[in-house]
């Protein structure tokens, strides 16, 4: 089922990568296109990392629940959206992919990804 969505998403978006992934670090699901000189999984799996400590700070400020974040590189951009309290989604889209498009997808999806996650 996640496989299914996250592959939609990527199609749609014309993405590089989307990762379901808790807030641990370990992938639920994942769907990649060849990329050239990055390691996605690994990318993945430091974004959660730095997620934890945006989630944490937003947490301490009391300003509500995070519910997403985007990362901009020379080469990529990369959208967060967080599902539930375990839970994120992650896009990475190429530079010059288009950003609007992929935060909503993310968002349209993210309603069948945490009903998939019960």
């Amino acid at each position: 089922m996640f496989h299914d969505i996250l592959q939609g998403i990527l199609r749609e978006a014309d993405g590089v990568s989307a990762v379901l992934m808790g807030y641990d670090g370990l992938p639920v699901d994942q769907v990649d296109r060849p990329c050239d000189g990055i390691d996605l999984n690994l990318v993945a799996v430091e974004y959660a990392n730095v997620l934890k400590e945006v989630k944490n700070a937003v947490s301490l400020l009391n300003t509500g629940d995070l519910e997403e974040m985007a990362i901009r590189t020379q080469r990529f951009h990369v959208i967060i959206r967080a599902l539930t309290e375990e839970y994120f989604v992650t896009l990475t889209l190429p530079r010059d992919g288009n950003l609007g498009k992929g935060r909503y997808l993310l968002l349209r999806e993210s309603s069948r990804l945490c009903e998939a996650l019960r």
